[in-house]
């Protein structure tokens, strides 16, 4: 029997050279000649730094899998985004009533749930909203993101923009309803700002999730050893569940493909016990309820309860928590992963699950205190303990994996500092694994657990039992679920925007959409919100306080983008040639003659195009330039690697001797080592090889008759004359390469400094100082580049903001 292998092991993939070939046709070398002067040539110098440098390569496509590997992903993904909202009943029923149900009652509870795992969760997420991707990204920045490619409502980070992928539609593309809202969006300054700040809020609510998670799913899983052994005292329950807590985020840089992997038996065992043991109180106990399906008993329960009926969601609604994190996983898994593995198990398991408990419930009344350990069959209690226990516990991953997920794609925006992310496969290339968030959230869950022991134990009575510790996960639970169902909501309004904008949906169709899930929204909100002071206040600040800092980063580098737009400028209005063909600054930069440095400088370019910052600070600080100028820019691509063959490229600029070097890398690719002068060189050098052998290449010459001969010999003459030109121009520039290299090599790198310009309001000064301040504690620093610390050079300068 053939086994099905997956080598999906990181290894760094050390950078080496190879081909390198120019992006663009090489034009007429004679362009190349330097200029003696350029115009003698007939040659607009300019046309070099026109060229640009971004390949169909540099932009982020969406992964599509099939077949084996299809299945694979789908396995993986019931492993990681299963675990929380497939752990729900566990408790979904004990927080529903707050007394032994009445049959009605009991029918019309099921009912809700039923159908709001069918049209929340099924129809909703799985068919409509896994369909709002951003290149494969999921969440409610991926959708902003998305929107933002297909309409100018955000400003980009330079460096970015050439990554970016603009699809904004012809205007006769669109119906009426998507021009207008298009026009409406780019020409209203609050339309902008309030979209930015829904898709920020809808991140940091997922991400204050990811604190409180781990926290409420551990020690839920902790209080069912209380079923076996009630007299466990609350510091031994505190101490485990630390204990878990923290073993949890130390296997974190495994991967999630390989926690996915170990995670997925556990998740499926558990759902598949859930299955059996509903299948079992079906047939044992009442069958009848199974007409909960109709959802009249669902309205029937609402109306005949009234406030209380509309209170009671507020417990239904922890029957689909976890579902935003079907959508913020997305770039971990893939859409079809995610539709098979949640409609031909989970879904179903999930629904056997409530109608068994239903089922049971209905013959024992009290038994919803507890509905999943009462409704076990005889016999099973120990198994469904220990299962029980270990799938509360890999729920927490679900939010883990969310986290690292949404905090890569803000990263990607310009909205929070780029710190470590670590992609954790080469097949998946949207796993990620970000150790700063990782041991922060850590220690934010271990805080979250002890802060609420304290006020759950010093507000509740001390007796020995449940009631305690269910009050404790209670409150996490109130917490919990306000964040859910505002995500829910936020997601159903920018998905509404993408259905008008992107996908020319009729609006009337949208509109009727929009309002079905407004309205289910909007009930288990409005139920959700009546339990802030009893617990959701918590999430609700965490969330304030992450969207403020956001929001203040993605304003400070705005700041900074548009203090640096002085510097958006080509090398030709930089430096120009005299009469004798010497260097010199233009009149803007006061026109002083440039004197030439013995050797290679090797100048980083953070942007790609355009002219070095660090290199305009030099030269108008010196008045020199190297004798040869390479401009430096890494190019990171989401792929593992970057073959060598498209990993390069060469191309000149204006200033003779000065070349533009990219380099595309991928996550496993090493690029930045001690021998970076020498990869540099070999480029150049074959660069410069390769442009000599096309000049050798002389269209073949059909026989002349003599007359014709005699009339072409003066041409032919000049032509061998500017091929041998050509040619020793070409040695020339290969004998100064060499000659540079073997004088000295020098990494000349820039080191911006901000100071808050004069006369700025208090207000802006106390969010520029917050900015700086975080920017400096932030940036990367020199010291751990790996190049040669002899041979570098830092240029400081500093930029008013």
């Amino acid at each position: 029997m053939s086994t099905t292998k997956f080598d999906d092991a990181i290894v760094p993939v050390r950078s080496h050279g190879g081909g390198v070939y120019p992006t663009r046709n090489v034009p007429n070398t004679l362009n190349f000649l330097g200029r003696n002067s350029a115009a003698n040539l007939g040659v607009e110098e300019k046309d070099y730094d026109k060229t640009t440098l971004a390949q169909d390569g540099d932009i982020k496509k969406k992964q599509v899998f099939r077949g084996w590997v299809l299945f694979w992903l789908a396995y993986q993904s019931t492993g990681v985004i299963y675990g929380d909202i497939g752990t729900s009943p566990l408790y979904v029923y004990s927080s529903t009533f707050t007394s032994d149900p009445s049959y009605d009652d009991l029918l019309g509870a099921l009912s809700l749930i039923i159908w709001t795992l069918t049209l929340m969760v099924s129809i909703k997420y799985v068919f409509i909203v896994l369909r709002a991707d951003d290149e494969g990204e999921g969440g409610t920045f991926a959708i902003y993101s998305l929107l933002s490619r297909y309409a100018n409502i955000i400003k980009r980070d330079p460096k970015e923009e050439s990554m970016i992928k603009m699809e904004r539609s012809l205007s006769v593309d669109l119906n009426s309803s998507g021009r207008s809202l298009r026009k409406f969006v780019e020409n209203s300054t609050a339309a902008k700002v309030l979209l930015k700040v829904v898709g920020v809020i809808g991140v940091s609510l997922v991400m204050a999730d990811g604190v409180l998670t781990p926290a409420q799913s551990v020690l839920g899983a902790i209080q069912g050893l209380k079923v076996v052994k009630p007299d466990i005292t609350t510091p031994t329950i505190i101490g485990v569940t630390c204990a878990i807590l923290i073993l949890l985020f130390l296997i974190q840089p495994l991967g999630t493909s390989k926690i996915a992997t170990g995670f997925a038996p556990i998740v499926i065992i558990w759902l598949s016990l859930n299955a059996a043991f509903g299948i079992y109180n079906l047939v044992i106990h009442d069958h009848s309820v199974l007409k909960a399906f109709s959802p009249y008993f669902a309205g029937a329960y609402l109306v005949r309860n009234g406030t209380a009926g509309w209170k009671s969601l507020g417990g239904i609604l922890l029957a689909f928590t976890g579902v935003e994190a079907m959508f913020a996983d997305l770039g971990a898994f893939s859409m079809r992963a995610i539709q098979l593995s949640w409609m031909v198990f989970c879904f179903p398991c999930l629904l056997l699950a409530y109608i068994g408990q239903a089922a049971f419930i209905s013959d024992v009344p009290s038994a919803y205190s507890n509905p999943f350990f009462n409704c076990v069959p005889p016999g099973m209690v120990y198994p469904g303990l220990v299962i029980a226990i270990l799938a509360a516990i890999v729920a927490s991953q679900a939010m883990i994996t969310s986290t690292f997920q949404l905090l890569s794609q803000i990263m990607k925006l310009s909205y929070f500092p780029q710190i470590k992310a670590v992609h954790t496969s080469k097949i998946f290339h949207g796993q990620i694994y970000i150790p700063f968030a990782n041991w922060l959230l850590m220690v934010g869950t271990i805080i979250v657990t002890a802060v609420y022991n304290n006020v759950s134990h010093g507000q509740v009575s001390s007796k020995q039992g449940e009631t305690d510790w269910r009050t404790k996960t209670t409150r996490l639970g109130n917490a919990y679920g306000v964040c859910v169902v505002l995500v829910t909501f936020i997601t159903t309004c920018m998905v509404s925007i993408v259905a008008l904008l992107i996908w020319r949906i009729n609006p009337f169709i949208v509109l009727f959409v929009f309002l079905v899930f407004a309205a289910l929204d909007g009930a288990y909100m409005s139920a959700a919100l009546t339990k802030v002071p009893e617990g959701a206040w918590f999430t609700l600040v965490l969330a304030i306080v992450l969207a403020s800092i956001f929001i203040l980063w993605r304003f400070g580098k705005e700041q900074q983008w548009e203090a640096e737009a002085e510097d958006r400028f080509q090398p030709s209005n930089l430096i120009c040639k005299d009469e004798d063909g010497k260097l010199h600054l233009t009149a803007a930069f006061g026109g002083s003659p440039i004197t030439t440095i013995k050797g290679l400088g090797i100048f980083f370019d953070k942007v790609g195009d355009m002219t070095p910052t660090v290199f305009i600070q030099f030269l108008s600080k010196f008045n020199a330039i190297p004798e040869l100028v390479v401009f430096f820019h890494l190019r990171p691509l989401s792929t593992p690697s970057v073959p060598p063959e498209n990993r390069y490229t060469v191309t000149r600029t204006v200033v003779p001797t000065c070349y533009r070097l990219v380099i595309r890398h991928g996550y496993t690719d090493e690029v930045v080592t001690e021998d970076l002068a020498l990869l540099v060189y070999e480029q150049l050098h074959n660069f410069l090889a390769h442009e000599g052998a096309r000049l050798q290449k002389r269209p073949f010459a059909p026989e002349r008759s003599p007359a014709d001969q005699a009339s072409s010999t003066s041409a032919s003459s000049a032509e061998h004359d500017n091929a041998a030109s050509q040619t020793q121009f070409v040695a020339a520039r290969l004998a100064e390469l060499q000659k540079a290299y073997e004088t000295q090599v020098v990494y000349i790198v820039g080191k911006e400094q901000m100071r808050i310009r004069a006369g700025s309001s208090i207000v802006r000064r106390i969010l520029l100082n917050a900015f700086l301040w975080l920017r400096e504690n932030t940036r990367g620093k020199i010291a751990s580049m790996k190049i040669p610390t002899d041979k570098l050079v830092e240029v400081g300068f500093v930029k008013e903001v």
